[in-house]
């Protein structure tokens, strides 16, 4: 199989030298690109900025903004058969960045923010080759319930549920739950082997 996988955390810049961004480590998103590798498959890694190096036989792409993301995704949609969206993907952008630096003043500072686009769920409803979409849901209240809405309002083939806990952490705890079948629990464990199982589920639904 052909995987995309996207990882890290975007930057939307307020200015040239400022950005709003979080707090991702990218570590989830480098894990499945490795262990889809282990199974001999291909690998695209469209990754924002992180202090990780993406796996040598896997072809990387680097991006910043949550736009730079969409416009690599759509490149790339067309020819994988899976796509991973791990990334953390700023819901919000400024919507008129200046093109200098903004001076300190003492007076209070608004920014006015404009949506990203929804790369999930432009997936989600464009597969014209009938590709895989898997997900991830952070959530820090009804996860379950919060997690079925986004995969159904989504139309994704598999959701992977998580906490806030798990930003920035090289272990992690999530439930999976595949479209038409039941939630499935992995306790708090590397991100390595949840990875492994991931990229397993997704074999098993193509």
């Amino acid at each position: 199989m052909h995987f995309l996988i996207t990882a890290g955390g975007t930057r939307e810049y307020i200015d040239p030298v400022r950005f709003i961004s979080n707090a991702s480590s990218g570590r989830t998103g480098y894990a499945l690109a490795r262990a889809a590798l282990r199974r001999r498959h291909k690998v695209t890694l469209i990754t924002a900025p992180t202090g990780l190096r993406p796996p040598s036989d896997a072809k990387a792409l680097c991006v910043e903004t949550a736009a730079e993301m969409f416009e690599a995704v759509k490149r790339y949609f067309g020819r994988c058969d899976c796509l991973i969206m791990a990334a953390a993907v700023a819901d919000y952008t400024p919507a008129r960045p200046p093109g200098r630096k903004i001076k300190k003043t003492p007076n209070m500072l608004t920014l006015k923010l404009k949506p990203t686009v929804d790369i999930l769920r432009w997936a989600g409803t464009h597969r014209k080759k009938g590709q895989l979409v898997i997900g991830f849901a952070l959530e820090d209240s009804n996860v379950r319930a919060n997690a079925e809405r986004k995969m159904k309002e989504k139309k994704l083939d598999m959701v992977v549920a998580n906490t806030p806990v798990a930003i920035g952490s090289a272990q992690t705890s999530v439930e999976i739950k595949s479209a038409g079948g039941d939630w499935l629990r992995i306790r708090r464990t590397s991100k390595a082997v949840v990875a492994a199982k991931i990229i397993s589920l997704a074999e098993s639904l193509k």
